[in-house]
């Protein structure tokens, strides 16, 4: 399978991490914490916000940017409202580590202006200032997935109290079942 890392530089809201913990630990994807943070790892509004989800996930976490840089390589990419290009155009190998950062700042500008090739943006409205982080990462989590056609994922579901199969004879022209 492959593989996807999700790399958080400071995050501050516990409930936003607890929320991308889920969304790794769902799609297999690896999540890195880089600090300092605004909570600490046993904060019950973090594991809250991960539900039951905990044991299906791989977390790494480092004390700075530094200390990361300094234990791993691979492609990364930097997701930021300051990008100039869309985080569908580019393509997203095996391995690639997705970055986002902290709430209230995002990404340091300099990283950015270090790195403009691998630098992308989530298109919204002019005037808003950002995604909430989760959902941020929710969206480039799920284009990378795409473009790997969701490899491993489950993409069909089982309905409890009906039969898909009886509904296909009901509505056989419906191109969803």
């Amino acid at each position: 399978m492959p593989s996807l890392n999700i790399v958080l530089v400071e995050p501050e809201i516990p409930q936003n991490t607890g929320n991308i913990a889920r969304t790794c630990a769902v799609t297999g994807a690896s999540l890195h914490l880089v600090g300092p943070m605004g909570f600490t790892p046993t904060d019950k509004r973090l594991r809250h916000a991960g539900l039951d989800y905990w044991q299906y996930l791989t977390l790494h976490q480092y004390d700075s940017l530094d200390d990361f840089f300094g234990k791993n390589t691979g492609n990364f990419f930097y997701f930021s409202t300051k990008a100039q290009r869309r985080h569908s155009d580019a393509r997203y190998p095996d391995g690639c580590y997705l970055f986002f950062g902290k709430e209230s700042a995002g990404l340091p500008e300099k990283l950015l202006f270090e790195n403009p090739e691998r630098c992308v943006r989530i298109p919204m409205m002019s005037g808003a200032r950002s995604l909430n982080l989760s959902n941020s990462v929710a969206v480039g989590v799920f284009e990378v997935l795409r473009q790997w056609d969701y490899p491993e994922l489950l993409c069909s579901g089982e309905l409890r109290n009906y039969d898909w199969a009886a509904a296909k004879e009901l509505y056989p022209g419906s191109e969803f079942l």
